[in-house]
């Protein structure tokens, strides 16, 4: 008799062991293929992200409808923002995942930051009016953070192929494309290192919203320009 009543015991724990690696295991399959969940480290987005906000990576956005001028992109900056060999020994390592996993922390060398220039671009700061210029053509950029200049910082560039310029929307609080221009690779990210677009702020609760896709950030005739 007491063997009958410990074996459903047993079963049960097994069941739950087994529920919760399939758990992880489907959580793991949905982050690397379809969704991912990443947290904002910094002022550097302000104002659409804000510092310590969660949001919801869509990993397929841009597989129909590639990455566009204005679009903002999570990406792997492993070899352009960051060294490739970039991290901090194998426990920290796992422990920051642990907390990326969560939605606790961010990734090392995972940044979220706003397409300014396309391959074959030329972006230019500033033209007389004060504005970033795209194949000659100013361009207005109304999620700039409220007070910021479109840069500081001087800069004439031309994106190679098959990478993009990239730049934060607080611009005064971003490091970004400009910091990097007498890096390696001149601060360009290769297209290939797109993670996906940030689709939903889930957290903080009061700041809960879809995020849409802006249209592109310029004219027609720097469209046709390139």
């Amino acid at each position: 008799m007491e063997h009958t009543k410990r074996q459903p015991r047993k079963l049960g724990w097994r069941f739950v062991l087994l529920a919760v690696v399939l758990a992880v295991l489907i959580s793991g399959l949905i982050r690397s293929l379809w969704l991912d969940v990443y947290y904002i480290p910094s002022a550097s987005m302000e104002p659409l992200f804000q510092e310590g906000d969660r949001i919801v990576v869509s990993r397929t956005d841009f597989r129909d409808d590639p990455v566009g001028r204005g679009d903002i992109v999570v990406f792997d900056g492993r070899g352009s923002f960051a060294p490739l060999n970039s991290g901090n020994g194998p426990v920290l390592d796992f422990l920051g995942g642990v907390g990326h996993w969560i939605g606790l922390s961010g990734g090392d060398t995972t940044y979220i930051k706003r397409v300014i220039g396309l391959p074959g671009d030329r972006v230019i700061c500033c033209d007389a009016g004060g504005k970033l210029t795209i194949n000659g053509q100013p361009v207005e950029e109304p999620y700039l953070h409220e007070g910021d200049a479109p840069s500081e910082l001087q800069f004439s560039v031309i994106v190679p192929p098959g990478r993009l310029w990239l730049m934060g929307d607080h611009r005064s609080q971003s490091a970004d494309s400009r910091s990097l221009l007498g890096a390696p690779g001149g601060g360009m990210v290769p297209l290939d290192r797109v993670i996906g677009r940030p689709v939903q702020i889930i957290w903080p609760l009061d700041r809960f919203t879809t995020v849409e896709r802006p249209p592109e950030t310029t004219t027609t005739t720097a469209k046709n320009g390139q």
